[in-house]
């Protein structure tokens, strides 16, 4: 059982016409016994708990924290990670089916998504019924559950391939 308590409720949670307003991040880790050309990137990712395919880590961004702060945040709740922000990847909507309230009645959210170099896997965290797998950054756009997951994934992958260009 971890110590570390996820946060729950919707009492802080932000919105911006019409969507709630989540953010998350893409955790990613090099192999470092590679060429620096051919480094093997590798992107952690979760299953859902409401059907198949993974997840990168996301949740509502909420009244007390920047959406920095969230995104490390829901990748520590979720993923059992810790690390640095690398770079941000964009925004990005999508319909909720299950998030739906009087102030996004549609389900429509934004989510605003990271890079983040993960530098500590925890042993415990909040949502350990969640199962965590590393996969090879060219496998991972077939195990996204969802469309915009896939498109910041590819918004990495093209951070990633530009940074790596110009080392």
């Amino acid at each position: 059982m971890s110590d570390l308590v996820a946060r729950t409720g919707r009492h802080q949670q932000r919105y911006q016409d019409g969507f709630r307003l989540i953010a998350g991040c893409i955790p990613f880790k090099c192999d470092e016994n590679s060429s620096a050309k051919a480094k093997e990137v590798e992107v952690l990712m979760i299953n859902s708990l409401s059907g198949p395919g993974l997840l990168f880590p996301k949740g509502g961004w909420e009244n007390d924290e920047t959406m920095e702060e969230a995104a490390l945040r829901e990748a520590m709740e979720e993923a059992g990670v810790r690390g640095e922000l690398k770079e941000f990847l964009g925004c990005y909507e999508f319909n909720s089916k299950t998030h739906v309230d009087e102030f996004s009645p549609e389900g429509k959210c934004k989510a605003a998504m990271f890079a983040l170099l993960v530098e500590e896997l925890l042993p415990s965290w909040p949502e350990n019924t969640r199962e965590r797998k590393w996969v090879k950054i060219t496998e991972a756009p077939e195990k996204c559950r969802h469309p915009w997951m896939k498109g910041a994934l590819q918004g990495f992958c093209k951070w990633h391939a530009d940074k790596e260009d110009a080392s």
